[in-house]
């Protein structure tokens, strides 16, 4: 009895020590949270020196993993990003009271098509081109790149403002914009990048590779206690398979493109 209390002990232990491993193998592949703070800054346009960070933490929802990146810029406005973690790129934000005038889209409208963005620009308030050229200017695109879906004359706790929301034709990432129809400031806005998937640029690291990188974490297995298979999952492919060596059973995924192992569990074959 007691030795087979000392034998599943053993088992819990080493099944513990591979799980730390394995996340200290995936942390590695990571760009870092100091990294993640650079890529929202850069995104958002806001200097070092005028940012306030409210929160900087490693998540990891629907297959993707990312940091979760908050701040304040000296102004007062919030935003909020999220990076993927291994590429460092922007895959959603938000933020809350960024103030842009319309003065500027007004006068670079529709030429004052049927006198309404001109006229707006006369009277210092946005008719619906002048909101929707103010969120395209921000987001950086042009109308004929994307695909309009809401444009209303909303009003809330005494402020009235249009609700614009499209996708860029290209990638299908979904904006969301609160515009003030008085002022053109934008109240806020919210980009989702719904389809997202890491660059593929760099192709796929080798099978190879990948099968060298699992079994040398499990010492003294050979190819032949490995099975592997290549799988897509949310738009991301990744390599998703199992080693059995020594009465244990190892489960992983590792990402496709970077090599790193995402996900590593470990239990008897007995239970």
């Amino acid at each position: 009895m007691m030795r087979k209390i000392f034998w599943i002990a053993a088992v819990l232990a080493a099944v513990s020590l591979t799980g730390c491993g394995a996340d200290q193998s995936v942390q590695a592949n990571y760009i870092g949270e100091e990294d993640a703070r650079t890529a929202a800054l850069t995104a958002s346009g806001v200097s070092q020196d005028n940012a306030s960070f409210v929160r900087t933490k490693l998540e990891q929802d629907d297959g993707k993993t990312y940091y979760d990146v908050e701040f304040t810029d000296e102004s007062g406005v919030r935003y909020e990003y999220d990076i993927d973690a291994m590429t460092g790129t922007v895959i959603s934000y938000e933020s809350d009271g960024k103030a842009q005038q319309a003065s500027q889209p007004a006068t670079q409208g529709n030429g004052g098509a049927s006198g309404g963005t001109a006229a707006a620009a006369t009277t210092g308030a946005v008719d619906a081109d002048g909101a929707k050229k103010i969120a395209l200017d921000d987001a950086g695109l042009t109308e004929d790149q994307v695909s309009f879906v809401r444009t209303e004359l909303d009003r809330d706790d005494g402020r009235t403002y249009y609700e614009i929301e499209f996708y860029a034709t290209a990638d299908h990432a979904e904006y969301d914009y609160e515009i003030d129809a008085s002022t053109g400031a934008i109240i806020s806005q919210d980009y989702d990048a719904e389809h997202y998937s890491a660059p593929q640029s760099g192709g796929t690291v080798s099978e190879e590779s990948v099968r060298q990188t699992v079994l040398a974490k499990v010492p003294g297995a050979t190819e032949d206690n490995l099975r592997m298979r290549l799988e897509r999952d949310d738009g991301r492919e990744l390599y998703e398979g199992t080693i059995v060596y020594n009465d244990m059973k190892y489960d992983f995924e590792v990402d496709a493109y970077s090599g790193a192992i995402r996900e590593w569990e470990a239990e008897s074959v007995y239970d």
